[in-house]
């Protein structure tokens, strides 16, 4: 139901600017983005955007592999990532500090990762401390530890960040324009420095001006947000928006049609965010069943029925359990907590065993 938004400095389909939405699924293995091209021969990588999964793929690219050995990362991803000599990742983003999307808890592990450093510019924060107290809770918080990372940090952080080989960096108000590349390798990404406009410091807009700056690189990550799409004309939505039009889980319009997720309030918040909605609008279904406004035993017979004329095997959660399993066993014997299998056909197979 979701993309992720285009951009208009060009080279999408350079195999060296990877949608960071794809990346995660590669990693975490993802049938569609299983075997991705992801190219690592090169020591510093661009992520633009700044918000939870740019920082997310930060990590993964910088965190040693031998603790991500422990997780459950697909086993291929590990083996290309074992071999990467990214050793620098720049998060740009086209506003301040006061404006990045990203949350506390993912900022704080970024700051505590081994053999890594934070590279904060100092001008960047000065300031913040006159506007810490106007700022509502939770972005007090997430700005104070901005802060303090780039002009106080504490003893036992400096000296984890004083041994690091690895480096990650926090650029603002840059807005990408080219993309620029040598012998069909990339170089580099040219930004346009911006000015952040309007009286509300919280929501102030980035305008381009004519000054630029080049930041060298061999590898850019797009993760700008992402923005719903239509599944269906029959389906009400809100272009503008990019969300199907809901109350309460509810489409508007529409009688028991339900959405959640992104797709129902838009692209916020992160996957426990996501499944507390799943749930809610799960209990209104379980309202709307009890009511006798939606009768589930005859539309489920209905679609079972029209799955098998079609030849479409279906999952049950016993089935999702023999998979589970599968996974889990494989894990162990890697000595992980699992090893996730991205062939949806292997899976279908293993769910029929």
């Amino acid at each position: 139901m979701e993309r992720m938004m285009t951009e208009s400095f060009g080279y999408q389909d350079h195999p060296h600017v990877l949608s960071a939405r794809n990346f995660v699924g590669w990693y975490n293995g993802l049938p569609e983005d299983a075997y991705l091209n992801v190219h690592l021969d090169t020591d510093t990588a661009v992520v633009l955007g700044h918000g939870n999964v740019a920082l997310d793929v930060a990590r993964i690219l910088l965190t040693p592999v031998d603790l991500l050995a422990k997780t459950d990362i697909t086993q291929h991803s590990l083996e290309v990532l074992r071999g990467s000599r990214v050793r620098r990742v720049v998060l740009v983003g086209r506003r301040g500090p006061l404006q990045v999307a990203f949350t506390i808890k993912e900022l704080r592990e970024m700051t505590k990762l081994p053999g890594t450093r934070p590279l904060l510019h100092h001008a960047d924060y000065d300031g913040l401390q006159k506007v810490l107290d106007d700022i509502p809770r939770p972005r007090k918080r997430l700005t104070e530890l901005l802060y303090k990372a780039a002009l106080s940090p504490s003893e036992d952080d400096t000296k984890l960040w004083k041994t690091a080989d690895r480096e990650w960096e926090l650029r603002f108000r840059l807005s990408p324009i080219e993309v620029l590349t040598r012998a069909h390798k990339i170089t580099g990404v040219k930004f346009a420095v911006n000015n952040l406009e309007g009286d509300d410091i919280f929501n102030q807009r980035a305008v381009m001006t004519s000054e630029t700056e080049t930041i060298e690189c061999g590898l850019v990550l797009r993760s700008i947000g992402y923005k719903g799409r239509p599944i269906d004309p029959a389906v009400p939505f809100d272009t503008r928006a990019g969300i199907i039009p809901n109350r309460e889980g509810r489409v508007t319009g529409e009688t028991c049609l339900y959405c959640s997720g992104w797709v129902g309030r838009g692209p916020v918040g992160v996957i426990n965010n996501t499944m507390a909605d799943g749930f809610e609008v799960g209990k209104t279904m379980l309202k709307d069943i009890q009511s006798g406004l939606l009768t589930i035993k005859s539309q489920r017979q209905a679609i079972m029925d029209l799955l098998k004329q079609r030849g479409i095997q279906v999952v049950k959660f016993k089935d999702w359990e023999t998979i589970d399993k599968y996974e889990t066993q494989l894990g162990e014997k890697l000595g992980k907590p699992r090893e996730k299998e991205t062939s949806v056909e292997n899976m279908l197979r293993i769910a029929a065993q």
